[in-house]
């Protein structure tokens, strides 16, 4: 009791959510940096503090379920030969159960229920922050066995709550660490640990990870507690365990992977192609000084048979290796797999039809696109119900077919669910260039006519064929270089990405393309008129007019001719928006940022905390990418024109027009001329085009992510020492750069990190691009791109011209020539499958402005607080793009069957919504 009463200085903040006669209390303020001496004020020698003795009640604040404990926390024991006072102190862990076992998952937990009663357990130790002055090495607790393991075994709940039982020393300090070895013989998954009867309070550890078997894996896991600490700051008895968490976590760059291993390594991407299927199959490495790309998780499988510079493939269903974490969890993994069921029964039924009747393979009629929708797949085919039955399809689909014919059928997309026919239209086909699924490739024209940058000794002329002629008349009376000095006139320019590869896409089967450009006038009521589109081919023998201008139209044969043209467009269009906005800007190049964050960053790390979010689950949608999407013979490559050139056209793209210091919102709309400098916004700039729904509903979501990085990032970078200074900080961006991106990594344009503003600037682009930006570019895929005819994915045939032998069959019967232009029924289907899967928000997806744990997450209660009016600021926003979409002065976003710009919209529903941003690259 005397020794109690000594102590009584300690600092008591937060009450305890554990159900005890016995109160404790959370002191919530942090380590780090200028703040660290304020805390030490307190806590000068922190120690164990009989609960009676605590009389402070302050606020209390929202707590995540915890294990309850009834009995008293602190039970001192003497210790004759010490002559200290040992006290016990209480951990309470919540570890989440799946909802769904297999067989052998099952038996495995019986057994491991049965084992653990004979000392096969899980076992913990904690670790204080201080080390032992006698020895030099941490303080530690001694081990403790998770209790009721073997009488829990049979609860249903998701989560389920056990407690272990520590016994410390009085002067132990505050725990920093604790570890878990897992002596079953099935991994589990560790929510969260908190510590109770410190007297600094409850210490809490944010865990979210698989705990492997010991025979998998020997050493014993580490977790840390929410405290950040910069590496400089760290508490001596976390120093050596912070860097052989990071040991472990880089590997040796050895080996194939284990799908329970956790190591993060780089490798180029050597797995698209499958040479041992033979040479259709072959696709070039990418990453390396020939084409050069972003890296990509290494998985260490052998080399293919054929080709040793190949890596194997692993074809679905079989996994493929991500770090065991970064796997989908449960809920994911099932909204994945049952949008991939539907993929399946939606492809299914087509290549039926495709072999039923081989002569059937276009589009006959819009009609049969409405159908799609209306009648669902199996009627609109034709099969009767004796035909299926005779057909060997697999109980489970036979079954699905007979009990769910909605499964069959797609969702209307949004773009035809207010007007039918508004994609018809000139007006929407402009306004999509700002409001669309690919809103991010228009550009000021600042001279006409446009120049190519391609070396004319290869691909001909540089000059366009677009004459003032050809616009004079769409001006409203303005000479050409009067709408240029007042800014009206803009562009969406496809010619140097595609001219370099349509010759390989012209000779594929069933593949036409052109390169095209288009003109837009920026009216007087803010929207877009599309006033010439260029078609381009090589220029060589073939083509005696490799150039060619359309405009809008005059008379019937014109109208359909423009259509065809604009259809080119909108294919060029959603190849560039698939192949570079998408995968590489958001998917690929943010690969190389988040695989260093995990091998040089710790845990602890300030840096980290913040990134985590963000990460979630890109690694293994890009796996599942590599898998089944972007492979040889793909998803991809099957439903796009560019088809077996699509990756190296996507490395094309990397090596000529990505730069990381350009991927921020403003220096991107600046870089694009769609925007200047204007120090009175909040954002700093003034939109020329001021009714452009991605860049501005953009901007308030950009301003708002940059101030809730600033308010962090100062809080432990109070000075530029402090960043240089920052061993794992400078560790990771050096490695982001010079092993992710090494192919760029010699360019001039990379930001240095010396200051808080360098830091500020790279944090916030890197969020930008894996929350606003991946949520503007994906989810609208299947709204928009899920009417084929709106946003056609590729290309069957060419415009025809008079002198072709196919023009006499266009005058004959136009909409036919056009639906069979469009991708067949087969390809239609397959790709409306995918995007549709694609755009589908999981039940546990967490959005911009949400964190999992949000008030533990941390331990800094300052940066709590600070996320919260991040949060709120996010609402706010969400309130401010609803009020826009109701203005009908904004004709861009609102007005008769115009569809409301929600893609930024922060919040969304499960499913397919055209809205959400998720806080990471999730799908």
């Amino acid at each position: 009791m005397a020794l109690a009463k000594e102590i009584m200085g300690c600092s008591l903040i937060e009450r305890s959510s554990f159900g005890s006669s016995s109160k404790v209390f959370l002191n919530c303020t942090s380590n780090n940096g200028t703040f660290q001496q304020k805390q030490n004020r307190f806590l000068v020698n922190p120690v164990l503090v009989p609960m009676d003795l605590r009389r402070v009640h302050l606020r209390k604040v929202a707590k995540p379920p915890v294990a309850a404990i009834s009995e008293d926390l602190i039970k001192p024991v003497p210790d004759q030969k010490e002559k200290t006072v040992k006290f016990k102190v209480r951990a309470a862990l919540t570890v989440r159960n799946k909802n769904k076992e297999d067989f052998k998952e099952t038996l495995v937990k019986h057994l491991d229920a049965f084992t653990d009663k004979i000392g096969r357990n899980v076992v913990l130790e904690l670790i204080s922050t201080e080390e032992d002055p006698k020895t030099k090495a941490p303080k530690k607790s001694s081990e403790a066995v998770l209790k009721d393991w073997s009488k829990k075994a049979n609860v249903k709940a998701e989560r389920v709550h056990y407690t272990a039982e520590f016994i410390v020393d009085s002067n132990f300090g505050v725990p920093g660490a604790i570890t878990v070895t897992n002596k079953h013989q099935k991994e589990f998954f560790l929510e969260s640990i908190t510590i109770e009867g410190f007297a600094c309070g409850p210490v809490h550890f944010p865990c979210n990870s698989w705990v492997q078997s010991k025979k998998d894996h020997p050493g014993k896991r580490i977790f840390f507690s929410n405290q950040p600490y910069l590496p400089s700051k760290t508490p001596k008895g976390l120093r050596a365990l912070r860097e052989k968490e990071l040991r472990d976590l880089r590997g040796n760059g050895k080996g194939v992977r284990k799908l329970s291993d956790r190591i993060y390594d780089f490798d180029v991407y050597n797995d698209l192609g499958n040479p041992d299927r033979g040479i259709d199959f072959v696709r070039p490495n990418l990453g390396g000084e020939k084409i050069p790309y972003p890296r990509r998780c290494r998985t260490g499988r052998f080399p293919s048979e054929t080709e040793l510079q190949a890596e194997s493939r692993v074809e679905k269903p079989l996994p493929i290796y991500v770090p065991r974490d970064e796997q989908f969890e449960e809920s994911k993994q099932n909204a994945f797999s049952s949008g991939r069921l539907r993929a399946v029964l939606h492809n299914l039924l087509p290549q039926l039809k495709a072999s039923i009747s081989a002569y059937n393979r276009d589009i006959n009629s819009f009609a049969d696109i409405d159908g799609l929708y209306k009648e669902g797949l199996l009627l609109k085919l034709g099969l009767q119900e004796e035909m299926v039955k005779n057909l060997p399809l697999p109980k489970m689909v036979t079954k699905l077919q007979e009990s769910s014919e909605g499964l069959l059928k797609y969702e209307t997309p949004k773009i035809v669910s207010k007007d039918k026919f508004a994609w018809l239209r000139d007006d929407e086909f402009a306004r999509q260039a700002l409001a669309g699924v690919n809103p991010v490739n228009i550009e000021r024209l600042t001279a006409f006519p446009p120049v190519s940058k391609l070396d004319p000794e290869i691909y001909g002329p540089q000059e366009s064929a677009l004459k003032e002629e050809h616009i004079a008349g769409q001006l409203n009376g303005m000479t050409v270089q009067q709408a240029l000095e007042e800014n009206k006139l803009f562009t969406v320019d496809y010619h140097d990405i595609y001219l370099p590869f349509l010759d390989g896409i012209n000779a594929l089967d069933g593949r036409k393309s052109y390169a095209t450009r288009t003109i837009y006038l920026l009216t007087s009521s803010g929207t877009l008129k599309p006033i010439a589109i260029e078609l381009s081919l090589p220029h060589n023998a073939q083509h005696s007019r490799s150039k060619r201008v359309v405009t809008p139209p005059v008379d019937a044969t014109t109208n359909w001719i423009w259509q065809l043209a604009k259809a080119h467009v909108c294919s060029n269009d959603a190849g560039v928006h698939q192949l570079v906005n998408h995968w590489l800007r958001t998917h690929a190049c943010m690969e190389p940022f988040i695989l260093a964050a995990h091998r040089q960053l710790s845990a602890m790390h300030p840096i980290f905390k913040l990134l985590d979010p963000h990460m979630r689950y890109t690694l293994e949608i890009n796996a599942l990418a590599r898998q089944s999407l972007i492979n040889a013979d793909g998803v991809i490559e099957s439903c796009f024109t560019p088809g077996r050139y699509c990756m190296e056209m996507s490395a094309a793209a990397y090596r000529s027009h990505w730069r990381f210091d350009k991927e921020g919102l403003p220096a991107d709309l600046i870089r694009r001329g769609i925007a200047v400098p204007d120090p009175t916004q909040p954002h700093g700039l003034k939109l020329l085009i001021e009714d452009y729904p991605y860049a501005s509903d953009g901007l308030l979501i950009w301003n708002a992510i940059e101030n809730w990085i600033r308010t962090y990032v100062n809080r432990y970078y109070p000075n530029s020492s402090l960043i240089c200074n920052d061993r794992e900080l400078q560790c990771w961006y050096h490695e982001s750069i010079h092993i992710g991106h090494a192919d760029l990594s010699h360019e001039y344009w990379w930001p240095t990190l010396k200051t808080a503003d360098d830091l500020v600037s790279i944090l916030t682009t890197i969020i930008w691009l894996a929350s606003a930006q991946h949520a503007a570019l994906n989810f609208g895929q299947y709204p928009y791109g899920g009417y084929v005819p709106n946003h056609p994915p590729l290309m069957r045939r060419l415009v025809p011209e008079e002198n072709d032998p196919e023009y006499a069959n266009f005058l004959a019967d136009p909409q036919k020539y056009f639906l069979s232009a469009l991708p067949s029924l087969l390809q239609a289907t397959k790709f409306m499958a995918v995007v549709d899967t694609l755009s589908t928000h999981s039940p546990d997806e967490e959005y911009l402005g949400e964190r999992q744990q949000p008030s533990i997450w941390s331990g800094d209660a300052e940066i709590i607080e600070a996320f919260y009016g991040f949060s709120a600021e996010i609402g706010r926003i969400e309130k401010e793009i609803d009020k826009r979409n109701a203005d009908l002065s904004l004709k861009n976003r609102c007005g008769a069957g115009v569809l409301p710009y929600e893609l930024l919209a922060p919040s969304s529903d499960p499913g397919v919504t055209c809205r959400g941003v998720p806080n990471s690259v999730s799908i």
